[in-house]
């Protein structure tokens, strides 16, 4: 028993004169209410300078980035470093390190808030996660849990092949640059929790800066920190670009259809018309209402154009076809009003047979000899014959396809795969290749 009650006793002790301590620095003669003397080698202001307040922050979790909302929600650990003179106490030969107050209403404290937040709160389970140190020369460590959803004003031109630049800005609401001025501690002052993870986004890099700002009441001390992310596009490259593709390839199909196929090309054109109009207004949906032009809208587009043009092929297809039927029908007349004539002169009537012997007469009267003028002719035929080969490959190849509906199929299967691969490649180099003027 007395064994326990001498081991006790240094400690008890130890929690004795930190208690009188902690009466005397933060008793009647301390008032909370009064900021600390500052440096005043720095803006003194009759023999009194700016309180110099040194801040680093740690990230704990970015939980989502919103393109909708153009915001992100962050969790950060938020330290503040003053020294208070008010606050120096004898550590007892070394025995006291440093006094931790519960209650950190107790001092003073800087007012600082967050500039773009939009919504924030502090943690409060099981007791509120809050830290408040006090060392023997004076010096006090604030430290704070907060969870923030910040406003991130995003340029979505690039979009989703972009780079976003989103802030945390902190500054003093009440104290000017003459009482009050926040710097970066100069070692670490961002500090990044390892397992960070983004399910869209990377982060690259941050950035650590002042945006010190003047207003009608005076010029206030701004700390930021600019955090870079790049967006996964390998996310947008499964769930739009490639489904994109494929409709217009599906589109395609309808060129190596027959032509008189009138309800599988329309209903194939129709489809694919409108899967790719809900696609572009399921994407629209999740991003805000721009005024410019973003790269997903030029893939959409040129997509929706390449589905709309193979529709319209088939219209033009469709016109081709009841074009060419009808002049096949107007050939078959004309064959037929031919064949009627023929019969006529092989069964004529008997005036035909009293012109007979005029006939053999003139037959008769024809010269053995061939004349200049009948070779001549026969030779520029038997050219004419050498010299068609020789025509343009292209009206070769089409010459095979005797109707104008089936050239145009053939045309198409060609010039639509040609064209959307060229697009592909302005799209892509366009692009990927860019210099990103978004960088930090």
């Amino acid at each position: 028993m007395n064994l326990k009650s001498a081991t006790n006793t240094p400690s008890a002790n130890i929690r004795a004169m930190e208690k009188r301590i902690l009466d005397k620095i933060i008793g009647d003669g301390y008032d909370s209410r009064i900021r600390p003397m500052g440096n005043a080698s720095v803006g003194a202001r009759g023999g009194d300078g700016p309180s110099m307040i040194s801040v680093n922050i740690l990230i704990r979790s970015i939980s989502k980035i919103s393109d909708l909302d153009m915001e992100y929600s962050v969790q950060v650990t938020f330290r503040e470093q003053w020294v208070d003179s008010r606050l120096k106490f004898d550590n007892m030969s070394g025995q006291i390190r440093y006094l931790v107050l519960t209650d950190p209403n107790k001092v003073w404290r800087p007012d600082l808030f967050f500039k773009n937040e939009k919504e924030g709160h502090f943690h409060d389970i099981i007791m509120p996660n809050v830290l408040l140190r006090i060392y023997p020369q004076g010096g006090v460590l604030y430290s704070i849990r907060i969870s923030l959803v910040l406003a991130c004003p995003m340029n979505l031109k690039y979009y989703p092949l972009d780079k976003q630049i989103c802030s945390i800005q902190m500054a003093s609401y009440g104290y000017t640059t003459e009482d009050l001025m926040f710097v970066w501690k100069h070692e670490d002052p961002v500090q990044i929790t390892t397992n960070l993870h983004l399910p869209r986004f990377t982060l690259e890099k941050y950035l650590t800066d002042y945006c010190t700002s003047k207003t009608n009441t005076g010029s206030y001390s701004c700390l930021k920190v600019d955090l870079l992310f790049k967006r996964e596009f390998s996310y947008y490259l499964i769930q739009i670009y490639i489904p994109c593709c494929m409709l217009v390839i599906v589109s395609w199909v309808s060129f190596w259809l027959d032509p008189n196929a009138i309800p599988a090309r329309v209903s194939l054109g129709v489809t694919t018309l409108l899967t790719m109009a809900t696609s572009i207004s399921g994407i629209n949906s999740s991003l805000p209402p721009v005024s410019y032009t973003k790269a997903i809208d030029v893939w959409t587009g040129v997509c929706l154009t390449f589905v709309f043009g193979a529709l319209l092929e088939f219209a033009l297809v469709n016109y081709a076809s009841r074009s060419d039927a009808h002049r096949a029908a107007l050939k078959q007349q004309q064959a037929a009003l031919a064949a009627q004539r023929k019969w006529d002169l092989e069964h004529g009537s008997s005036l035909e047979n009293e012109h007979v012997d005029d006939r053999n007469t003139a037959f008769a009267m024809r010269p053995l000899v061939r004349q200049h003028g009948d070779y001549t002719g026969e030779k520029l035929r038997a050219c004419e014959v050498h010299v068609m080969p020789k025509r343009n490959w292209c009206k070769r190849w089409l010459s095979k396809f005797p109707t104008r509906s089936k050239r145009i199929d053939v045309i198409s299967r060609i010039f639509f795969p040609l064209m959307f691969a060229l697009f592909n490649l302005v799209y892509w180099t366009t692009y990927l290749f860019r210099e990103d003027m978004q960088d930090l």
